[in-house]
């Protein structure tokens, strides 16, 4: 039989969905006992009673453990951590509180954002959350821009989210996206003046108080700079990368060279490169480069990660934000899933742009 240091080696291989970290990492791993007949029994602690991810870690403990020579059964038993333990276990990760599952179904976060404002990074977001829903991912879109929140309007959604059952908040749905922002708590247009204590328990709930379901990405659309909120979603979501929109010119692309620095502060990884406004072409087909040329290149060259896309200045990128439509969507895309409960549109149809203003998003 294996001894009690190789089973909790095997246990490594553990990982919570929503920490990043291995259950033993974690302390999560109560008792351990070996019996003569080959059958190993192991105690998980949980952080809540309800964890919606108990049967994840009883197959991962299982797999992992049963692997191991002369283990012929394994069994696998649930408490939950004190109220002393999990002090203890937020002091150690830093956290005020700890995930109850919310994010134990999203396979990729991937945090968008950028050195400076103005440079179309929730454009970004929105167009390229769209087209990975109409590839048939299922996709999520958190707008952590409190400040500036502009995804309720590029999407068309509006009004207040409804509350579970279980008390989590459900978040809104358009053109098969999956949208959170604190535009839908707020007055319309109102400001939004918070501290970081504020921000941080705001961004905190929506990550871990929202029914995300499952996911095949979260894209996180961050406020411009380095400040709190970038931070507060480095700390909760260690495991998410980093994609940095940047314009061509040298004043924009050296902005963004220190928010680079500070996911690489954080350990966030950085996925790439987007060149934003890279150029506008007239009807007639000149093209000026009216921000300049290569800052992309260049910041994705001194960030040694791929310049992912070149995207070019254009009007109906502008106008369909403007009108709540993804330019992905409009005219030759088609929603690849056979029913969008929320779509305005059906996959037998190319979607049409709204003839009218957006509806209000007064909460």
């Amino acid at each position: 039989m294996p001894t009690r240091d190789e089973i909790l080696q095997a246990l490594t291989a553990v990982i919570d969905p929503e920490l990043r970290r291995s259950i033993v990492e974690l302390e999560m791993v109560r008792s351990i006992a070996a019996r003569a007949d080959g059958t190993v029994d192991v105690t998980v602690s949980l952080t809540t009673p309800g964890c919606p991810i108990r049967s994840h870690f009883e197959n991962a403990v299982r797999s992992a453990v049963g692997a191991l020579d002369g283990v012929t059964r394994v069994t696998v038993a649930f408490d939950v951590l004190s109220d002393t333990e999990k002090a203890g276990l937020q002091q150690k990760l830093g956290r005020g509180a700890l995930p109850e599952g919310a994010l134990a179904r999203v396979s990729n976060v991937v945090c968008v954002g950028s050195g400076k404002g103005g440079v179309g990074k929730s454009t970004i977001t929105a167009n390229l959350a769209a087209a990975l829903a109409a590839q048939g991912k299922k996709v999520g879109v958190l707008d952590a821009d409190v400040w500036g929140y502009s995804i309720p309007r590029m999407f068309d959604v509006g009004g207040r989210p409804q509350v579970s059952p279980d008390r989590k908040i459900i978040p809104l749905e358009n053109y098969g996206v999956k949208i959170m922002s604190i535009g839908f708590f707020v007055e319309e247009d109102s400001a939004v003046v918070w501290r970081g204590p504020m921000l941080h328990k705001a961004l905190t709930q929506f990550l871990e108080d929202v029914d995300w379901g499952e996911l095949d990405f979260l894209l996180v659309d961050l406020p411009p700079g380095t400040g709190d909120v970038s931070m507060t979603l480095a700390q909760l979501l260690p495991q998410a990368k980093f994609l940095l929109v940047t314009t061509p010119q040298p004043v924009a692309q050296k902005v963004a060279r220190r928010a680079a620095e500070m996911a690489h502060k954080v350990n966030l990884e950085i996925g790439g490169v987007i060149e934003n406004m890279a150029g506008f072409v007239t009807p007639s087909g000149e093209r000026y480069a009216l921000f300049g040329e290569g800052g992309g290149q260049t910041l994705a060259d001194e960030l040694d990660v791929p310049l992912l896309a070149n995207v070019p200045l254009t009007m109906p990128l502008r106008e369909q934000a403007d009108n709540g439509l993804p330019l992905v969507l409009n005219g030759s895309s088609r929603c690849s899933r056979s029913s969008c409960r929320s779509c305005r549109w059906r996959p037998s149809a190319p979607p049409v742009a709204p003839s009218r203003a957006p509806r209000s998003r007064r909460a």
